[in-house]
């Protein structure tokens, strides 16, 4: 018995060890994309230049949509450290924003909250900033746009109470950031007809997303290192690492229709069980 599981443990070892390979090519694949469409040489960005350079971008956003342009250029410079992380590099990603089951882009993978996250790769930056807008119109953040559209203070306080950030002190950080290079300055004030069209605009906006919000918004599961493809028989094999939740999030299936279809009365499974998933 104890030599079964040394075996096995080799076993998954050597099928993580494959996994990591796996996501390390990939993003190689897209380090040398970016690296020949920037000729090998990257803009180095300090906060001043970062601002300078995408505060344009973040005056359109917020002009479409409400949201303060200091909050945009704010959550890009801690998120991407002024546009110097290797997420902004090379996957033009600003935001952090990962892969769902509806994006259809390329992908890139880094440890974030769990290993090999899937990341979002844009084919430039003014993408992220666009698509930062997208992530934003959705119900949860939804009380957010009737605030006044240079209401950064309330903005940073509702983001978090939102769960934009499990960070306590993320409200603090946006707004420190905002205050110490006054990015308030690009904040616009608007009549109460223009907030009123621009209201109208985007809570018709969100409430179409709404039917897809779970496609649209949801982070894909990243399976666990070894994991197998499901099978012709619509079966799928358990790895080190799974749950119930993550199998049943990773297939698109609630764990109550995994449970029925494998008639299972507990969320307990186990190493090398085949569980039906479609």
């Amino acid at each position: 018995m104890k030599i079964n599981y040394i075996y096995l443990a080799i076993i998954v070892v050597f099928l993580s060890s494959c996994s990591t390979r796996k996501y390390s090519k990939n993003n190689k694949k897209i380090e040398k994309a970016a690296n020949k469409a920037n000729n090998n040489t990257y803009k180095s960005y300090n906060t001043l230049s970062y601002i300078d350079e995408f505060k344009t971008v973040a005056v359109e956003e917020m002009n479409a949509y409400g949201i303060p342009a200091s909050i945009t250029l704010a959550q890009g410079i801690l998120e991407s450290g002024s546009g110097n992380s290797d997420l902004a590099k090379y996957a033009n990603n600003h935001f952090g924003i990962k892969c769902t089951s509806d994006w259809k882009g390329k992908n890139y993978f880094r440890d974030d909250d769990q290993k090999n996250d899937c990341f979002r790769v844009y084919k430039d930056a003014r993408e992220s900033f666009k698509d930062h807008s997208e992530f934003l119109k959705r119900k949860r953040y939804s009380a957010l746009f009737q605030l006044d559209k240079n209401d950064y203070k309330s903005w940073a306080q509702g983001l978090k109470q939102a769960g934009y950030a499990t960070n306590p002190k993320y409200p603090d950080m946006l707004i420190s950031t905002i205050e110490k290079y006054q990015l308030y300055q690009y904040d616009q004030s608007e009549t109460e007809k223009q907030k009123i069209a621009r209201e109208d605009r985007v809570f018709t906006e969100i409430n179409q997303n709404i039917p897809q919000e779970k496609a649209k918004f949801t982070p894909v599961e990243t399976p666990p290192p070894g994991a197998k493809p499901i099978l012709a028989d619509g079966t799928y094999t358990v790895v080190k690492g799974d749950t119930l939740y993550n199998i049943a999030k990773r297939f698109n299936i609630s764990i109550d229709d995994l449970k029925i279809l494998n008639n299972m009365t507990t969320d307990g499974i186990k190493l090398g069980q085949v569980l039906k998933v479609k």
